[in-house]
């Protein structure tokens, strides 16, 4: 199966590599218009998806993840939308000069070629992978989860019929429709056909990925993501803050896991949060051994602090300082978003310039690390890593760069 993808997807690649904004840009618009005409067979299809998820005792957080609404589908529909009308990277030059030898060098991006995805749950992804790939003339090739897998073969079915309808080759996109974990290793083997794999889901895929791909990655980091309510905080707005940052959609990766107080503000503080938070949704605290004597919860092991629970669940530590505060969130975190809640401006200052993470925030929630959020329309991912992409990936980070040399005749002695 792999090997049949990848060769449709090498050459589509190399099709694909030859449209222009204005034909990129009208297939966008298209797949958005047919997405929510073809909403009552998408739901349709998940909705086998769901029925087969509750069968199987999955909890009710995680269903959401799978879950395709009409809202949504307009949702996927306005995030195409806004990917067609953003500047088009292909072809812009990043840099240019003229060396000694009067060779005029243009520094310009290009696609990356065929780009792979392995991702769990959340059938929105198969619409955002393709949407940025496709705007950045790459080919992809979907691997999502058997939870999902009528949900992606419904959209990729859509995806395909409007390349079509629209004279591109329908194998700009491929699905890997065997989830079997012997197939997705093949996928991770596939060096002749791949580019570059992206995985996206929890720690342990990304993990295994890591371990095993031959094919060059690029990380997308789970989300072990804080809080920390510093000394100087506004106490309603931290409330209001983690409140969203927890509840408002654990499922995701940028909903908070770890909740960091200052000892001076924290016998105000977590009592005020608990009964504001079980107004809205009761969440179980994993607390140490300030924060139990503060509210209600049961005691903290060393592994809730590292743990992504995507759950309405979260631990709490008190410190004595701010460094305490950052020495707790770098040891523990994932480098993906972390937030202070401060009126202090050097400790603001502090905060981001010594948290190791994609995303810091001051007084706001970490709800916000997404690429729709930070006006891509899109994102592929959040990478974790440091090279290459950092961050939501959005359309940038889906090219690849070459030099444009042009002389008059130079040889090298």
């Amino acid at each position: 199966m792999i090997g049949t993808l990848g060769k449709h997807a090498k050459t589509a690649a190399f099709e694909l590599a030859k449209l222009s904004t204005l034909e990129k840009n009208a297939l966008l618009h298209a797949l958005a218009q047919a997405l929510i005409a073809e909403t009552d067979f998408i739901v349709l299809e998940n909705a086998k998806d769901l029925a087969h998820a509750q069968d199987n005792g999955v909890n009710d957080i995680m269903v959401d993840r799978l879950r395709l609404t009409a809202e949504r589908i307009l949702d996927m529909a306005e995030g195409i939308r806004q990917v067609a009308t953003l500047a088009d990277p292909v072809g812009q030059v990043m840099t240019g000069f003229t060396n000694l030898d009067g060779l005029k060098v243009l520094q310009t991006r290009v696609p990356i070629g065929v780009i792979g995805m392995i991702f769990e749950s959340r059938p929105n992804v198969t619409i955002d992978a393709f949407s940025l790939c496709f705007k950045t003339n790459n080919a992809v090739i979907l691997r999502g989860g058997k939870d999902a897998i009528n949900s992606n073969k419904a959209l990729v079915t859509v995806i395909k019929a409007t390349l079509v309808a629209q004279g591109i080759t329908e194998h700009a996109v491929g699905l890997v429709t065997d989830t079997s974990h012997e197939v997705a290793r093949q996928m991770m083997l596939a060096t002749e056909y791949l580019d570059v794999l992206i995985p996206r889901g929890g720690a342990g895929l990304i993990r295994t990925i890591k371990e095993q791909s031959r094919v060059p990655i690029i990380e997308t980091g789970s989300g072990n993501v804080s809080i920390y309510v510093d000394e100087f905080a506004d106490l309603d707005m931290a409330t209001k803050i983690v409140i969203n940052a927890k509840v408002q959609r654990p499922s995701v990766c940028n909903a908070a896991e770890s909740l960091v107080v200052h000892e001076k503000v924290a016998a105000a503080f977590l009592p005020k949060l608990q009964k504001a938070i079980d107004a809205v949704q009761p969440v179980d605290f994993r607390l140490d051994d300030i924060a139990i004597n503060l509210m209600t919860g049961t005691p903290a092991t060393d592994a809730d602090f590292s743990t992504e629970y995507l759950d309405y669940t979260m631990s709490v530590k008190v410190v004595s300082d701010l460094d305490q505060a950052i020495a707790h969130i770098n040891h523990y975190g994932t480098k993906h978003s972390e937030s202070i809640i401060t009126d202090n401006i050097a400790h603001a200052e502090q905060f981001q310039a010594q948290i190791d993470a994609a995303a810091v925030y001051v007084n706001a929630s970490t709800r916000f690390t997404d690429g729709f959020a930070f006006g891509f329309g899109a994102e592929i991912g959040i990478s974790t890593q440091k090279l290459h992409a950092r961050g939501p990936m959005g359309l940038e980070a889906l090219t690849s760069y070459k030099y444009l040399i042009n002389g008059t005749g130079q040889t090298r002695g």
